[in-house]
């Protein structure tokens, strides 16, 4: 078998200035290679590869593709905060409807759910997360109380975002239409590919991929009421987010003024087209509703 060896530090810095990097502050490189994998720091000179894929174009910098790469971080961790918040209302809304209409243990049924359902592998997923969790004390509760038999409200904060994804995708026709419309006023069409693009998003920055320049998969179904173009960049996921975020007035006051504040501390550095952002991407995170309605980008 044939593989690439090792390199040092130092033989890094001489590989991406053979390419075509300036490196202004070699110490400030050598440190941050210490602390940061190269192979996962070159993913993030890919917008300024020559056509040759081997070099850079002419004025590329170390410091500028570190200061993206910092950006890019500091977006996933203000990005999960706001998948959380949306995550952990489905869960509440889902777990309460279902529980009122088929009971504690609807869930374990087999009839509650569309023809798509594997409810064998689906069981299979519960009870491999609750022997994983039977230590956490509110499953331990359940398994010397209640013989292992969790209610859905409970058992429903075992699942991961994609389970959740699974479980409202899996449910009778019905069902997805009134939790769609209760929770977002939206179809469940529109809903079940949100759930979909929020898990792919979720999973990336929960295991710190990178969103900069990058495609990110599925396209978020658009509302028949929105005249928009949605895509497969960032902004299109994020318009999407601020959609589906529970607190209209939290949204604008708390994550939208995080979000500014962080492109004023990394505007010199980055490229809104590398992210698919507008030029008046500030007007349609504020008042996305309105602005979805009216115009198209």
């Amino acid at each position: 078998m044939i593989t690439k060896p090792p390199t040092t530090h130092e033989r890094q810095i001489e590989i991406m200035k053979s390419r075509g990097c300036v490196i202004d502050d070699e110490e400030l490189c050598r440190n941050v290679l210490a602390r940061v994998n190269y192979y996962r720091l070159t993913a993030y000179f890919l917008p300024y590869r020559n056509t040759d894929r081997e070099t850079y174009r002419s004025g590329t910098n170390f410091t500028q593709v570190y200061q993206i790469y910092e950006f890019d971080r500091e977006l996933r961790i203000l990005l999960l905060s706001v998948t959380e918040e949306i995550e952990t209302y489905i869960r509440a809304k889902t777990a309460y409807y279902h529980a009122h209409k088929y009971g504690p243990l609807g869930y374990e049924n087999s009839s509650n759910y569309n023809m798509r359902h594997d409810h064998s592998t689906f069981t299979d997923r519960i009870h491999g997360e609750i022997s994983r969790n039977k230590d956490v004390l509110f499953v331990k509760h359940h398994i010397d109380n209640y013989s292992g038999k969790l209610p859905i409200w409970v058992a429903i904060e075992l699942f991961s975002f994609g389970m959740l994804s699974i479980f409202f995708s899996d449910l009778l026709p019905a069902d997805q239409k009134i939790l769609a419309k209760d929770m977002f006023g939206l179809d469940d069409r529109v809903i079940r590919s949100w759930l979909h693009c929020c898990t792919n998003l979720r999973n990336i920055c929960a295991h710190y991929g990178r969103l900069y320049f990058r495609d990110l998969g599925a396209i978020p179904a658009l509302p028949k009421k929105f005249r928009f173009s949605f895509d497969r960049k960032l902004f299109s996921t994020i318009m999407m987010l601020n959609l589906m975020y529970p607190d209209r007035e939290k949204w604008r006051t708390s994550f939208v003024n995080a979000f500014v504040a962080l492109f004023e501390r990394y505007q010199e550095y980055i490229d809104l087209n590398h992210i698919g952002f507008p030029s008046n991407w500030f007007e349609y995170l504020f008042d996305g509703f309105d602005k979805l309605s009216k115009a198209s980008l």
